[in-house]
């Protein structure tokens, strides 16, 4: 089983979506092993975001402050999800980055409209929900900032259960 961090953002907690986007994974049968409400400072987020992965280093200083901003705003879900192929899965759910192209179906796409122009020339943050690991490297190194080893379950679903 692999497993995968999910983030959901200040604008995700402000609206009131938690509880809809985690029925969603769980509908699509990935099992919840970690989750808790935390609200990072601009130290935490500089290694969530630049150390493990290099969003200064690829689209500048600019765009790192506006993203680490908007994350300061306000507290945060951390969730980590397991499943099989989990990070393609969930990114596949959650929908492209900027949520005006995000398909319909998805989560950005069915809860976020914002575009990345609009975003830069109000110098914000863009509101588009959820962040989720990008792959199996990212995904051990992000799980291991945002949780410790007693802060993960291994448990079996009423599914497996039934099924083993």
């Amino acid at each position: 089983m692999e497993r995968t961090l999910v983030l959901l953002k200040p604008d995700s907690v402000q609206r009131g979506l938690v509880g809809e986007i985690i029925t969603r994974f769980e509908r699509a049968g990935l099992k919840v092993v970690g989750m808790k409400m935390i609200h990072p400072d601009e130290d935490y987020y500089h290694h969530h975001y630049e150390t493990i992965s290099g969003l200064k280093s690829r689209l500048g200083e600019a765009a790192f402050r506006r993203n680490t901003e908007f994350m300061v705003s306000g507290p945060v879900i951390a969730v980590v999800l397991e499943g099989v192929e989990a990070i393609a899965l969930v990114r596949k759910m959650v929908g492209d980055t900027e949520p005006k192209t995000a398909a319909p179906g998805t989560i950005r796409g069915d809860y976020a409209h914002m575009s990345v122009d609009h975003a830069n020339a109000k110098d914000s943050g863009l509101p588009n929900l959820i962040h989720a690991s990008g792959d199996k490297k990212e995904a051990e190194e992000e799980i291991t900032h945002w949780f410790s080893e007693t802060e993960l379950f291994d448990y079996k679903t009423t599914n497996q259960h039934l099924t083993q």
